[in-house]
C-alpha cells in the first residue's frame, strides 16, 4: 500500500460497535504513553501530520503510523489539536483513579478524612473534565471557578451527609458513601464544566465534516452520555471492591497488616479501572449523532432550507 494514500485519521477498528471502540479505547488509554516525554509526542504529532499533508517520511512503515496516531491521540485534544495537560488525559486516569479512589475507600470513617479525599478527588475530575470538553465552546475562568466549587460543594454534602447518616447502618453501607458521592458530583461537575456548551450549543456537522450549525440539544445529548460513562467507570470499583475487602478484613493475616489496607485497596482498584476506563469511554460513540428531526426548530429549519431531505442525521464531538 502506498503510504502516501494512507488515511491516518480512519478508525483502525469499527467505530460503530463497541468491540471496536473498546479497542480503540484500550488503544489510547494505554497509561504508558503518560510516561512519554513531550518531546515524543510532538515527534508523533508531527508524523500524523505529515501523513495528513500526503507526506511520509521515507521508510516509515503502516505499524509506526498507527503507534502515532495512538500517541496522538492519547496527549492531543481532538479539536484544537493542542497537547493536553498530563493529569487531565485519559491515559492518566489509571494511575490518577487507583490512588485517589483506593484511599477515598480506605479513608472513609472519619468526616476529616472524607472532606480531604472528597476534594482531592473533585479537584482532579474537573482537571479531567476540563481538559476532555468539546473545545469549540470556551469556557471563562470565572465559569470554571464556578463549577468547581459548585461540585466539590455537591461531593462533600453528599459524603458528609451520608457518613454521618450511616454511622448505625450495616458496614458495608457506609463504605458505598464514596460511590454515592462521586455518583452525585459527576451529575453537577461534568454540566458544571462545560455548561457554555449547554448555554451556546456545540457545532453539528453534516457526515463529511461540513459545519451546520451550533445545538444546545446536542450539547446535552453529548454530555448526559459522559456523565453515563463516568459512573459506570467508578462504579465496579467502588461497589465490588468494599464487598471484596470487608471479607478479606475478617482473616488474621489481614488484621496483622492494617497498614497495608490503603496500598491494596489502590492495587485493586487500578486492576478494576485498567479495564473499566476503556469499557465506560466505549459505551457511546466518540463522534455522536442526532437526527435532525431531534435538534431545535430553529436549526432544524435552517438544515431543511439548505439541503431538504438530503441530511438525515448531525454529528459533533461528545467529549469524554
Amino acid at each position: 500500500m502506498a503510504l502516501s494514500s494512507f488515511d491516518i485519521d480512519a478508525p483502525r477498528w469499527d467505530q460503530s460497535t463497541f468491540m471496536g471502540r473498546l479497542k480503540h479505547f484500550f488503544n489510547i488509554t494505554d497509561c504508558r504513553t503518560a510516561l512519554l516525554p513531550d518531546s515524543r509526542l510532538d515527534e508523533a504529532k508531527a508524523l500524523v501530520e505529515s501523513c495528513r499533508a500526503g507526506s511520509v517520511p521515507p521508510g516509515t512503515t503502516v505499524e509506526q503510523l498507527h503507534y502515532a496516531k495512538k500517541l496522538y491521540d492519547s496527549a492531543f485534544h481532538p479539536d484544537t489539536g493542542d497537547r493536553m495537560n498530563l493529569i487531565g488525559r485519559m491515559s492518566f486516569q489509571v494511575p490518577g483513579g487507583m490512588a485517589i479512589t483506593g484511599f477515598m475507600l480506605q479513608f472513609y470513617r472519619t468526616v476529616p478524612a472524607v472532606v480531604f479525599w472528597q476534594w482531592v478527588n473533585q479537584s482532579f475530575n474537573a482537571l479531567v473534565n476540563y481538559t476532555n470538553r468539546n473545545a469549540a465552546s470556551p469556557i471563562t475562568p470565572k465559569q470554571i471557578g464556578v463549577a468547581y466549587v459548585t461540585a466539590t460543594s455537591t461531593a462533600l454534602a453528599t459524603a458528609v451527609g451520608l457518613n454521618l447518616y450511616t454511622k448505625k447502618a450495616p458496614p458495608l453501607v457506609a463504605r458505598w458513601v464514596p460511590f454515592v458521592a462521586v455518583a452525585a458530583a459527576n451529575c453537577v461537575n461534568i454540566p458544571m464544566m462545560r455548561q457554555q456548551e449547554i448555554l451556546n450549543g456545540i457545532a453539528v456537522t453534516d457526515e463529511n465534516g461540513n459545519k451546520l450549525g451550533h445545538s444546545t440539544k446536542a450539547a446535552v445529548k453529548g454530555i448526559t452520555q459522559v456523565v453515563v460513562s463516568r459512573i459506570t467507570m467508578a462504579a465496579p470499583g467502588m461497589i465490588v471492591l468494599p464487598i471484596i475487602m470487608q471479607r478479606l478484613e475478617k482473616y488474621k493475616f489481614m488484621q496483622r497488616i492494617t497498614f497495608l489496607h490503603g496500598p491494596i485497596q489502590v492495587m485493586m482498584v487500578g486492576v478494576f479501572l485498567i479495564f473499566m476506563v476503556p469499557a465506560a469511554c466505549s459505551l457511546f460513540p466518540q463522534r455522536c449523532s442526532m437526527a435532525v428531526s431531534k435538534l431545535e426548530p430553529e436549526l432544524r429549519d435552517s438544515i431543511r432550507s439548505q439541503y431538504g431531505d438530503s441530511i438525515q442525521r448531525v454529528y459533533f464531538n461528545k467529549g469524554l
